[in-house]
């Protein structure tokens, strides 16, 4: 039998990843996000950083308020943040600040995120996960990147 949270991982992996699609239909580079909390999804977010011309509008960050209003606080303890790649620094930190319970991510960030600019910045108590479903999330960034520099 399969391990039951490998597969709830898969699956709300799979949902940042359609989250990511959207951003990348709205030409914003495609990182998605979910948050979960007693196995429900309670917020969905993408990158908005074009959209709303402001650098951080990023996914987690979205993910974070949107959770943080669905909940009526500002502490994620009890959640887990699916995202489809490594958070940078800045996401790094407000998920610390949030004491978010779990990160689950896919693809590794080796230019900017937040394991290769600072080490641990999480909030001690935050379990992580890493490289799930990366393949898929690595080759939507990939594929969004080579068609801009061919534009």
């Amino acid at each position: 039998m399969l391990n039951p949270g490998i597969q709830s991982d898969e699956r709300f992996m799979r949902e940042a990843l359609k989250e990511a699609e959207q951003a990348l239909e709205a030409d914003e580079v495609p990182v998605g996000a979910v948050v979960v909390c007693n196995g429900r999804i309670i917020a969905r977010a993408h990158n908005l950083t074009e959209r709303l011309n402001d650098v951080t509008a990023h996914a987690e960050m979205q993910a974070i308020t949107a959770a943080a209003n669905h909940l009526g606080g500002k502490y994620l303890d009890q959640c887990t943040l699916y995202v489809t790649l490594e958070p940078c620094i800045m996401c790094a930190g407000a998920l610390a600040w949030a004491q978010l319970g779990k990160l689950v991510y896919g693809a590794a960030d080796v230019k900017r995120g937040y394991t290769t600019v600072s080490g641990r910045i999480l909030h001690p108590k935050t379990q992580i996960k890493q490289f799930v479903e990366a393949e898929k999330a690595t080759d939507l960034l990939k594929n969004f990147f080579k068609t801009k520099r061919k534009n």
